[in-house]
């Protein structure tokens, strides 16, 4: 019997100038372990005279990841960062009890052209930290445990897993795992992984059972302990998932919080503009209407 219990689609979500594939949260599944949140971003070509621009936008009860492929983002935040995102390293960005950020191209880049591909994720955290002290982290490619076995590359980009550990500063127990192959190979990774899991195909395909699965797909396991695949010539997947917590966690526009009304506080500060304010930027994301899900 095949190990997968769901298959979500990207589907197209506007982030401004240019589009998105949305696969977390999904009808059926809320979250895959801590993950509540996880975009496609790109490949978007961008022109000399169009630019990454999302502007100052708050965050509660999360850590947001972004992992990009290709392109730059420049980050700063309500904590006085300014920094530049590269291709293979990791923004680890903690809310907790509220920070705010914006994500634009980078001044160097904007009057040519240029290419934005990769993901960002959030990351609940637990009841008992959705009210700490925001922070930031920034890890450099270089420092992102990778390996191979059997002609197969694995890293490690946030978490535990393999008996390795990420330098990403996580909360709760997790693990983001990238796989890329050259050849066809078989894949049996269930005994290094733990609670729920996910697996997200970028390229190629892989093959479970006697399905075969191509790129812009999530697969949910039944069971993480039994996660084995065939994965495809030239393929990239990613592993994603770690303990699902006992509560219910809620999702309001950029808010996560296990408490209703700590999201109702959330949108009103918002609304006040009370959230503290990102050195240098004078614009903001209004509010949206969509109510608590």
């Amino acid at each position: 019997m095949s190990n997968i219990s769901l298959i979500i689609e990207e589907r197209a979500a506007n982030i401004g100038n240019f589009m998105v594939g949305r696969l977390l949260p999904f009808r059926e599944k809320r979250a895959v372990g801590p993950f509540v949140f996880i975009d496609h971003m790109g490949p978007a070509h961008l022109s000399d005279h169009e630019n990454m621009d999302v502007p100052p936008h708050p965050h509660i009860g999360l850590s947001t990841l972004t992992f990009l492929f290709e392109g730059s983002i420049m980050h700063r935040d309500s904590l006085g960062t300014e920094l530049e995102i590269k291709p293979g390293a990791v923004n680890w960005m903690t809310a907790g009890k509220g920070i705010v950020h914006s994500e634009r191209t980078p001044e160097y880049l904007r009057h040519s052209d240029k290419m934005l591909h990769g993901l960002q994720i959030w990351v609940a955290l637990p009841k008992e930290l959705e009210q700490m002290d925001p922070n930031f982290a920034h890890v450099e490619a270089d420092d992102i445990p990778k390996w191979e076995e059997d002609g197969v590359s694995y890293k490690l980009i946030a978490g535990e897993a393999f008996g390795k550990k990420s330098p990403v500063p996580v909360y709760s127990p997790l693990y983001f795992i990238e796989i890329k192959s050259k050849e066809a190979k078989k894949i049996n990774i269930g005994k290094d992984l733990f609670g729920e899991s996910g697996l997200y195909i970028l390229e190629g395909s892989i093959k479970s059972g006697e399905h075969v699965y191509d790129p812009k797909q999530i697969l949910i396991t039944n069971d993480s302990t039994l996660c084995e695949f065939e994965i495809s010539e030239n393929s990239t997947v990613y592993i994603f998932g770690g303990q699902p917590f006992p509560e219910e966690h809620f999702i309001f526009w950029n808010f996560v919080s296990s408490d209703k009304e700590i999201l109702e506080k959330a949108k009103k500060d918002w609304k006040e503009q009370t959230f503290p304010k990102v050195p240098g930027e004078t614009e903001f994301v209004p509010l949206p209407e969509p109510r608590i899900k």
